[in-house]
């Protein structure tokens, strides 16, 4: 994952999830004629990340996962 991932961003829905773009909602820049990806928060709730196997090791009050190593 090239940039950080919010686990609970305000206002999910104004932003399309399906890759490292995260463009606005009205604005896709994919260009593969889909419609916006929703964040797993808006599909499963607040502790999505809990449940199921995503590979993401988070820790204790982190706000995002992935990035860049530093």
């Amino acid at each position: 994952m090239a940039k950080k991932f919010p686990l609970h961003p305000k206002n999910p829905e104004r932003i399309c999830w399906g890759c490292d773009k995260y463009c606005p909602a009205e604005s896709l820049g994919c260009g593969n004629g889909s419609g916006r990806t929703q964040h797993p928060m808006e599909l499963l709730g607040e502790d999505w990340y809990e449940y199921g196997d995503w590979g993401l090791e988070i820790e204790e009050g982190a706000r995002s996962v992935g990035g860049k190593p530093r």
